[in-house]
């Protein structure tokens, strides 16, 4: 069920979508960190936006 609010999509987008993802161990790190919390990696990602369809 897609969210209609805007708002609320804003906070859902911030709490859950707003990462960077360790390339190396796959941690979660906050959407400002420059390295990995677990690892101390450098190579981090943005969390991918789009949701995957549920089957």
């Amino acid at each position: 069920m897609p969210i209609a609010d805007p708002e609320l999509m804003k906070i859902v987008e911030n709490r859950i979508l707003n990462k960077k993802i360790c390339r190396v161990c796959g941690a979660i790190n906050p959407p400002t960190a420059t390295r990995c919390r677990r690892c101390r990696s450098s190579n981090l990602r943005p969390k991918r936006k789009a949701l995957a369809a549920k089957k």
